[in-house]
């Protein structure tokens, strides 16, 4: 997390009117009691009203706020709805990720909005524990090549369970309901080729990145896909 977000992340927590430690802060921010302390001095420079002191706590000044997001319902809902689709079929920096958007929501939210976060009336069911584990145990690997324009390795079974190996360049996830796939560019079939998450025995992140090559593109490989599709 860069420092800027988590000094926003802090505010964010602050917020709330509960008095936090620093020891509270480091354990949900993942970093260290002293880097709390430095952040909340740099909170304090730059004129965030931040009440306590080391040892006993923090939160906002009292009349302090967050200036509130301008969300009508129905974007509060479609919030809620993604954020609940990567917290139940992401992997689990994606989860948490999601997490912290609600977070931030829930932070700046006006009091006559909140009560939509805490609603039953839109859920998206986890999936069971099995299919959760064969959905989510590459999916990371493979959205983090993406991002990094990494080749990657795969041990794959196919439908029938026949295993094969590959090299690819990973371009695109893509989520069916209930399946993830990767769409690619493959090093042994020289095509593109779209493979199933759960169905990757193996993933695993090459040290060179694939080139941008015409041809071998994202928008190549969308261009097929609708292309079959027509």
């Amino acid at each position: 997390m860069r420092p800027a977000d988590r000094l926003f992340q802090i505010v964010l927590q602050l917020g709330r009117g509960r008095v936090l430690t620093a020891h509270t802060l480091a354990e949900r921010l993942e970093v260290s009691e002293r880097t709390i302390y430095r952040d909340i001095q740099n909170l304090m420079a730059s004129g965030i009203p931040v009440d306590g002191e080391a040892g006993v706590g923090y939160r906002l000044h009292r009349g302090y706020q967050v200036p509130p997001m301008m969300f009508d319902q129905d974007e509060i809902q479609a919030l809620i709805f993604g954020a609940q689709v990567a917290t139940r079929w992401g992997d689990h920096d994606m989860a948490a990720a999601a997490e912290r958007i609600l977070d931030k929501i829930d932070a700046v939210l006006p009091d006559s909005l909140r009560p939509l976060l805490q609603s039953e009336a839109l859920i998206v069911p986890e999936m069971a524990s099995a299919q959760s584990e064969l959905t989510t145990t590459h999916l990371g690997a493979v959205r983090d090549a993406i991002n990094d324009r990494k080749r990657l390795y795969i041990a794959y079974q196919d439908a029938a369970e026949h295993p094969t190996e590959r090299i690819v360049w990973p371009l695109s996830l893509m989520y069916w309901g209930h399946t993830w796939m990767v769409g690619c560019w493959c090093e042994l079939r020289q095509s593109f080729r779209s493979f199933r998450i759960d169905r990757i025995v193996e993933a695993r992140t090459l040290a060179t990145q694939f080139p941008d090559e015409s041809g071998k593109r994202r928008a190549d490989y969308f261009a097929q896909v609708r292309d079959e599709k027509s």
